[in-house]
């Protein structure tokens, strides 16, 4: 698919979910110079607009990126242990730091975040049978174990409401002044634009890339790293949004290929295009009160992922 679509129906969606709501905003009362309007769109459907797009595009980035370095398909933040480690580490902050800034919960997320993806990673290494759809199932089995230990922490520390609201992607809540996290993941994603050839090249392998002069550990580390800021701000700011660092790098690749050079672009917007989607439709499905994303991401993503694994396995066989 051609980008000068992609970006069309990317201007399309924007412009619905800007216009969509609960309160009933036209185009005409912005131009009208309608306080109430003007201030409901600075306050609430821009932040939230920017917050989806960011988050859609980062997280099938950092996607990207894992499947890359892993050399697996079905490796991503959800299936890496990157989520649940950032989750974690928000409740340890929570519990040690009482009065934690949204700063200090990133940072702490990020340390836990960053831990639990090595983790995921040496298990990895030291698997025996790498097989495509085996290796995300104990992914998916340790970040349950985490997340078992989160929940345990949350009910122990009377904190499982607030916990509640890291588990479950929601972008309803967001408002200028609380998103702003998201604009840390801008230079990251520059980041991942500048060195896509050279995670292309770590994709080969250790020894391929070292014979090519990579330095592959630091390139792997690099990865991780703005794998796990980048899931941090999303997971602060609007919680746990699964599937999309799994789903959108997969379909990109059935037409484009599996170079990150050339696939990053249309991996971003097409991730972006992904999550507006099931933003929208969480606000239409029962309007005019909505769904949280997680749950329409999540079943149009399980979806999704159901179908790549038997379409996976019928190429195989």
């Amino acid at each position: 698919m051609k980008k000068r679509y992609l970006i069309a129906m990317l201007f399309n969606l924007s412009l619905v979910s800007l216009f969509l709501g609960a309160k009933s905003i036209n185009i005409i009362d912005i131009f009208n110079g309608n306080n109430e309007a003007i201030h409901l769109m600075a306050v609430s459907r821009f932040p939230r607009l920017i917050s989806v797009l960011m988050a859609g595009s980062a997280m099938s980035i950092c996607g990207l990126i894992m499947q890359q370095i892993s050399q697996n398909k079905f490796v991503s933040p959800t299936t890496g242990a990157t989520i649940d480690g950032a989750q974690l580490g928000i409740v340890i902050a929570m519990v040690l730091i009482p009065e934690a800034t949204t700063m200090q919960k990133a940072t702490v997320s990020f340390v836990f975040a960053l831990a639990g993806t090595l983790m995921f990673m040496t298990f990895l290494r030291n698997l025996k049978v790498k097989n495509i759809v085996f290796v995300p199932l104990v992914g998916i089995m340790f970040g349950n174990i985490i997340g078992s230990i989160t929940t345990y922490i949350g009910y122990e520390n009377e904190i499982m409401q607030n916990v509640g609201s890291w588990m479950q992607g929601n972008f309803s809540m967001i408002l200028k002044g609380n998103y702003e996290l998201l604009y840390l993941a801008i230079p990251l994603m520059i980041l991942a634009f500048v060195f896509a050839h050279k995670f292309t090249v770590a994709g080969m392998g250790e020894d391929f890339a070292t014979n090519l002069g990579l330095d592959y550990k630091m390139i792997v580390n690099l990865g991780l790293i703005i794998v796990s800021i980048v899931t941090v701000c999303v997971v602060i700011t609007a919680g746990e949004i699964p599937y999309i660092g799994l789903i959108v790098p997969n379909i990109v690749s059935l037409y484009k290929g599996d170079n990150v050079h050339e696939n990053i672009w249309d991996t971003a917007l097409f991730g972006a295009i992904f999550v507006l989607t099931c933003d929208i439709l969480a606000r239409v499905l029962i309007y005019p009160y909505e769904l949280s994303v997680g749950l329409t991401v999540g079943v149009l993503g399980s979806g999704i992922f159901l179908y790549l694994i038997f379409r996976r396995k019928s190429y195989a066989s």
